[in-house]
């Protein structure tokens, strides 16, 4: 028998040991889920408001629905780790988004229990609807049940999931978690809706009642729910009339309090047991709930480093040199108080991407469309058709949800965005979800379309000014995350001529490095030990992966007995074009060896950013034993971390 001094989370190896606790074992069990979330997170870092917003919805959930054939889809996973904790990865929570540990995100290849996964948002419907149909064809599943965010709910995916679900009429449970936040306050139309459906929950005396009321009728036959409808018109003053989602044809229950174990246990069960049609239960929480750092700050500690559970206060890692992210936003502010006509457009991101610095000084000119890449890319195309310069600033991964817009309404029309793609390359932590391997390749397929990459935050002060300057036509500037070289900056920017690379070092003619973006820095590295070794080394910035400099990879070719292509890109990227464009000019019938050097055709897990380019081969030592091996040479050992110093 199980005593009464071992903790209820000890008792818990699976959902199935919720079924058998009571509602105040849960609610017991809840509290400890919590405090254990905040110990792991204080660990390893990563994404805690969210997480403990969702502490008890997790319980309720498991507890109620018979996961892992029903099947229980979290948007965006932001919010996971309780449910990763509860689902038998207590013990690896240690390891979460280190390198060989757990995803930050719910990822199908790690438990059954995580049916579909995640990290970009407004899926979560769309793959229940999916799972949904799979049952109703005589799959053995049982119901979904998807998890989305009020930020999320916004985007236009999740509308289009709505839609389809409601003309579908089947069985399916969405669950609103609305905590108005997402990474930054949500912003547009549905935020404010969902915010004016909260506030119905505290009309009046009644209060907390009115809610529970409002779902539970939705159980009762049609003319005692009519009958209840009018009788709270005449008590709240309020005309009764269906809301967003009963129009789109899903019941609709709420608001409820997200936190309270009684309420919630009651309305699932309730719609459980209940329910033949598309349900939706608007679930008001708070961001951070529990703990109070976390709900005092402004971001609600969204995503974290590790820190102190006593304090709030979080570890920052040194830095002799600013961010990446902050050297944009400081050389878009400084090129917006020069030019009235610079605005910016954010999705849901502008302390992420930089843009928060532009808004303090100048407000009415930085745009954020909340979570819909695809709305914000047509709507900057828009300000560009008439006559504004819009920098649309979205990181790498984020940017492939509105690749179609890029073409059909940026590209196609000529029109001069900007795009300002942050966290290009590998990320590090939230791993393969939300790397940013693939712009280089799917923007430079663009007819017109101009792509730089910096190789330093002083080359990103110079990419922006050019941006600024550049008006026949879409440009896109990459760059990564974390922080600088510690170049000096210069105090003004500087228009590049458009396609022309620069020369950094001159070597014998034996072997030359072609780099675009950061990992100049490596090659650089590799270029001095290679020295070491009597292999003098020529080195090229490119700047552009389009329009490439023809003249300077003529000379490097022309030049030298082997070229070997840098960047941090997936195939078909910066080294492909420049093999197309060697084999348009004859290039390649000079007899000099070209290699290109890219990430390797497979998704790499999280680790630290400095890990997984060492596993992708593309870091100094990986570039030494390219050059080595082209040559024919056999490598020298060396400390090349010494030398990357």
């Amino acid at each position: 028998m199980t005593t009464t001094n071992t903790p209820t989370l000890d008792r818990v190896a699976g959902p199935a040991d919720l079924r058998g606790m009571s509602d105040q074992e849960l609610s017991t069990l809840a509290n400890e889920l919590r405090a254990e979330v905040i110990s792991a997170v204080s660990q390893t870092g990563g994404h805690l408001g969210s997480s403990l917003g969702v502490v008890e919805l997790s319980v309720a959930i498991h507890s109620v629905f018979d996961t892992p054939r029903d099947k229980l889809v979290w948007d965006v996973g932001h919010q996971c780790y309780p449910h990763k904790i509860l689902t038998g990865r207590r013990s690896k929570m240690p390891t979460l988004r280190q390198g060989g540990g757990i995803s930050g995100f719910t990822k199908r290849s790690e438990s059954e229990y995580d049916p579909f996964g995640a990290a970009h948002s407004s899926t979560s419907i769309s793959a229940a609807l999916g799972f949904t149909i799979g049952r109703d064809m005589g799959l053995p599943t049982g119901d979904a049940v998807a998890v989305i965010g009020d930020g999320s709910i916004g985007a236009g995916m999740a509308y289009e999931a709505l839609n389809n679900a409601g003309s579908e009429g089947r069985r399916l449970f969405v669950i609103l978690n609305d905590n108005e936040m997402s990474i930054a306050p949500p912003v547009g139309a549905m935020s404010t809706y969902l915010s004016s459906l909260s506030d119905l929950s505290k009309v009046g005396p009644f209060g907390g009642l009115v809610a529970m009321a409002e779902g539970m009728e939705k159980f009762a036959p049609k003319p005692v729910r009519d009958g209840a409808r009018r009788a709270r018109e005449l008590v709240t003053g309020l005309e009764s009339r269906g809301t967003f989602f009963e129009e789109l044809g899903f019941d609709y229950i709420g608001p409820i309090d997200g936190h309270d174990m009684g309420q919630l246990l009651s309305v699932l069960r309730g719609a459980k047991a209940r329910s033949t049609g598309p349900v939706l239960i608007h679930c008001c929480t708070v961001k951070g709930k529990g703990y109070a750092p976390a709900e005092g700050s402004a971001d609600k500690y969204h995503g974290v480093s590790k820190f102190d559970v006593g304090t709030g206060v979080q570890a920052k890692a040194k830095a002799n040199a600013p961010s990446y992210t902050g050297v944009f936003g400081d050389a878009l502010t400084q090129a917006a108080a020069e030019d009235s006509s610079i605005v910016a457009v954010t999705a849901a991101m502008p302390s992420g991407t930089g843009v928060d610095r532009m808004a303090k000084r100048f407000p009415n000119r930085v745009f954020d469309v909340g979570m819909a890449e695809q709305h914000g890319v047509t709507f900057a195309a828009g300000m560009a058709a008439s006559g504004l310069k819009p920098f649309c600033a979205i990181y790498s991964t984020f940017l492939q949800r509105g690749y179609d817009q890029v073409v059909h309404d940026v590209a196609l029309q000529g029109l001069p965005v900007r795009f300002a793609i942050d966290r290009a390359g590998l990320v590090g932590a939230d791993g393969a979800t939300h790397a940013g391997a693939f712009d280089i390749g799917y923007l430079g397929a663009l007819p017109g379309m101009v792509v730089m990459a910096a190789a330093d935050e002083a080359e990103l002060v110079h990419m922006v000014t050019t941006a600024v300057a550049h008006d026949s036509g879409p440009i896109a500037f990459r760059y990564p995350r974390g922080n600088g070289t510690g170049i000096t900056l210069p105090e003004r920017g500087e228009v590049l001529e458009i396609g022309k690379g620069r020369m950094i070092r001159e070597g014998s003619g034996e072997v030359a490095l072609l780099s675009l973006g950061t990992l100049l820095g490596d090659c650089e590295a590799a270029a001095t030990i290679l020295g070491a070794q009597d292999i003098d080394v020529t080195l090229a910035d490119a700047r552009f992966a389009k329009p490439l400099d023809l003249e300077l990879i003529a000379r490097l070719v022309q030049g030298h007995k082997a070229l070997i292509t840098v960047e941090q890109g997936a195939m078909g990227g910066f080294g492909a074009m420049v093999l197309q464009a060697m084999a348009r000019e004859g290039l390649l019938d000079l007899g000099c060896k070209v290699r290109t050097m890219c990430l390797p055709d497979r998704f790499i897990d999280q680790a630290s950013p400095a890990e997984m380019y060492r596993e992708a081969g593309l870091d100094t030592s990986g570039i030494v034993t390219e050059v080595c091996r082209v040559l024919g040479r056999d490598p020298k050992v060396v400390d090349f971390h010494a030398v990357r110093r």
